[in-house]
């Protein structure tokens, strides 16, 4: 394994910072940071201090650290180093509450909270915004959840979903981000998230995905090339509309389009 650091700064609400690292010797002293730290090891582990106490981050897991709360960190297993990648959130993310819970449990062993963690990663090397905001507010919830239990069960909230999917359906190709949506609809984003799920039984971003495919396919089959197509359906290049029209349709868009015509 080679030391190799990557980190960056995506425009996405509440997302700081993401940082991919690889380590063989290093071991971090004791610190502390500004944000909520969400890490999942993906080779080998982690041991570290949480404000004195002895935990390990495994690659079966997600950690959570607090804001604010001294720890460090070093290879759990002598001689072969660690692999990781973290985001971090910024501390109004969580309430202020959470960060006791998370400092008694910072290990989440919980298979949705991986999927949310591995959902972030994958949305964000797509370079989805809404997607990405998904994601993070399926996350929100889940690690909610670990550390303060089940939220009570409310009824579904139709009319919040049937506002949402107006608002997507008027921003087809400009877009719009769950923090702006959640500013307009007067909702916290995992509320919008879960509203328009049970709604629709398909989150916001797959919901303007496919409308997005849509239009790409009927510009597609009036003769727009393909680039041209992906750009005025709101797809930021053809390689982002290629992966999308695959997946909605099960073939590309260049192939699609060699099939336009009569019969």
């Amino acid at each position: 394994m080679v030391d190799r650091v990557r980190a960056w700064r995506p425009d996405v609400p509440h997302l700081r910072e993401v940082l991919h690292a690889e380590f063989t010797e290093h071991a971090y002293p004791s610190h502390t940071h500004g944000d909520w730290t969400v890490l999942v090891v993906d080779a080998g582990a982690v041991s570290y201090d949480l404000d004195r106490h002895p935990h390990t981050a495994e690659p079966t897991t997600v950690t959570l650290l607090p804001p604010h709360v001294p720890h460090d960190g070093r290879s759990a297993r002598l001689g072969t180093g660690f692999r990781k990648r973290v985001l971090y959130l910024d501390e109004s993310w969580l309430p202020t509450g959470a960060v006791g819970h998370s400092v008694d449990h910072p290990t989440v062993a919980r298979p949705d909270a991986a999927q949310g963690v591995q959902g972030v990663h994958r949305a964000l090397a797509g370079g989805d915004v809404l997607e990405v905001e998904s994601w993070l507010a399926r996350l929100h919830d889940v690690l909610g959840e670990h550390l303060h239990g089940p939220a009570p069960s409310t009824a579904p909230d139709a009319p919040l979903a049937r506002r949402l999917r107006e608002l997507l359906d008027q921003a087809v190709v400009a877009g719009v981000t769950l923090d702006e949506a959640s500013h307009l609809l007067g909702a916290h984003p995992s509320h919008l998230v879960r509203a328009f799920s049970q709604a629709y039984g398909i989150a916001p971003h797959r919901y303007l995905t496919s409308r997005r495919v849509d239009l790409a396919r009927r510009l597609i089959l009036d003769g727009h090339a393909v680039a041209d197509a992906a750009h005025q359906a709101g797809f930021h290049d053809q390689a982002h509309l290629t992966r999308h029209f695959r997946r909605v349709l099960g073939t590309t868009p260049g192939v699609f389009a060699r099939s336009v015509g009569p019969i």
